[in-house]
């Protein structure tokens, strides 16, 4: 559990991300154990009181869960899970969008680069 953090962001929102991405890209199973709080600020070097309040954070979003004196877990709910994906690629477009516009690219022009870069790069295209 390896997170570079910046100077921009909260970081206990850095550690919601982290763990937003390990749902996305399937390191982290729906319905898995994930560390104690205490042994996540151990892992991470970061404050117990910033792990507790990525954890309250997560669990305000339905991304985990915990049960009376159990670890808590990821979410099994497939409509949170599912959001969870759309809003980090919202996220990453959203980014993305607003540092092409600057150079005024036409948008198919733009399309047509992007397309481009995914077979490239071996996914598959719809």
């Amino acid at each position: 559990m390896t997170v570079n953090f910046n100077n921009r962001d909260p970081v206990y929102l850095q550690i919601v991300r982290y763990f937003k991405e390990q749902i996305v890209n399937g390191a982290l199973e729906p319905g898995e154990e994930i560390p104690s709080r205490r042994e996540l600020a151990t892992r991470m070097k970061v404050n117990p009181n910033t792990a507790q309040r990525a954890y309250k954070e997560m669990e305000e979003q339905g991304l985990i869960y915990t049960e009376k004196n159990h670890p808590s877990k990821i979410t099994t709910d497939t409509q949170v899970l599912g959001n969870v994906r759309n809003e980090l690629l919202v996220e990453a477009v959203d980014m993305f969008v607003t540092s092409v516009r600057s150079i005024n690219v036409p948008v198919e022009e733009l399309l047509n680069l992007v397309r481009e870069k995914y077979k490239a790069n071996g996914e598959k295209e719809d």
